[in-house]
């Protein structure tokens, strides 16, 4: 029998709710399409737009506002390339740590382009975004400006409402990606200055294959795939009932259940446990406010390719940070953005914890990294 693993690896992808999935397999009796007016298709329909309800309490917006897609990765290429096809946009301006998903759309609309410097604390340069923002006003010139809410290595949280403070009454187009951040922080859509927010479906515990693009109107032109007319004409293809019923369930669980006081205990006790263990530890992030829910760390000259072996032989699942490189462990962007040198920086791993996340996976996970940790001296004794 395969022993169960310890999974501490929720940033990347969360374990499906069993709520959520007892509401995708009853969509998935259903046989029809939700744009279809018989019977069937109503029911598929009424499936859809309850889950749209849900996402809408959930983010703080009105249900027109959302756009359900494939992925957050959709969602965020839907509103910057197609924000940039359609809007007025004379160029776009981006964090240094954000999610490979913004930057290769941002490649992608052809603009011309600027990151802001991310400083070494994980949070982004706002004196600097400042000034790009008061010489683009000079210039008379209208920017995109993409950020992250939540970094998806570190956990930090980045401080949304200094930006918005920026852009005050300027006609600036600012989209945030959430799809960390959705149902681990307090945010409210429609009050904010946010223009659009991309969230993810399968980092809340509902399915791989399904996100949603929240959109104010001056996203509302905005669009990639015309289709059909599906979602209010702003996103083509039938939907899935199954696979949006089930981000519904998971909207709303993570509105009244998802416990943040319990997550960062957890953090804190792996936190406090790794220091222990390597009082060299680095733990990156660690001055400023993160969600409390993922740790990145570093153990120095213990080489995270080597290290998330040992783990996996252990039956304890970690990463080396973003999840969507093709499995390959490759260094980390964000952290050279933070200033990490090279050699710490191919050391990093990341702990992220969730709904079922409990105190004995916290302490599975130190009692694997004493043992690793201790076979990594010996080595390196050994070889001295």
């Amino acid at each position: 029998m395969t022993k169960l693993v310890t999974y501490l690896d929720h940033h990347a992808s969360a374990p499906l709710l069993p709520a959520a999935r007892d509401a995708m397999i009853d969509m998935l009796e259903i046989v029809g399409n939700p744009s279809s007016v018989h019977a069937n298709g109503r029911k598929l329909r009424a499936a859809i737009e309850t889950a749209r309800d849900k996402l809408a309490l959930a983010a703080g917006t009105i249900r027109s506002r959302v756009v359900f897609t494939g992925s957050a990765t959709e969602a965020l290429t839907q509103a910057i390339v197609g924000g940039a096809q359609s809007g007025d946009v004379s160029r776009i301006v981006y964090g240094a740590g954000e999610h490979m998903a913004v930057v290769r759309a941002v490649e992608a609309t052809g603009k011309a382009a600027k990151t802001i410097p991310m400083l070494t604390n994980g949070l982004y340069d706002l004196e600097w975004l400042a000034a790009e923002i008061s010489a683009a006003n000079d210039a008379d010139e209208r920017l995109m400006i993409v950020v992250q809410q939540v970094n998806n290595e570190t956990a930090v949280i980045q401080p949304i409402a200094d930006i918005e403070h920026l852009l005050a009454e300027t006609g600036h187009l600012l989209i945030l990606d959430a799809a960390q951040g959705f149902g681990k922080t307090q945010f409210f859509f429609d009050p904010s200055r946010v223009d659009a927010m991309a969230i993810s479906g399968h980092k809340i515990g509902g399915s791989v294959g399904v996100g949603a693009l929240i959109v104010k109107p001056a996203m509302d032109s905005a669009k990639l795939i015309p289709g059909g007319g599906q979602e209010q004409g702003r996103r083509g293809g039938t939907e899935s009932a199954a696979l949006i019923a089930g981000f519904g369930v998971a909207a709303e669980d993570a509105k009244t259940r998802f416990d943040a006081v319990r997550a960062a205990k957890l953090i804190e006790l792996a936190q406090e446990g790794l220091l222990k263990i390597t009082p060299n530890a680095t733990i990156f992030g660690i001055d400023v406010e993160r969600t409390g829910t993922a740790m990145c760390f570093a153990v120095p000259e213990l080489k995270n390719n080597i290290s998330l072996i040992n783990y996996d032989l252990e039956n304890v699942a970690l990463s080396a940070g973003s999840a969507c490189s093709s499995g390959k462990v490759s260094r980390s962007h964000v952290l050279s953005a933070m200033g990490v040198d090279d050699a710490l920086a191919d050391c990093a791993l990341r702990l992220s914890v969730g709904w079922n996340s409990t105190g004995d996976d916290i302490e599975r996970f130190l009692t694997v990294t004493k043992k690793i940790v201790a076979r990594h001296q010996s080595t390196r004794g050994a070889a001295a």
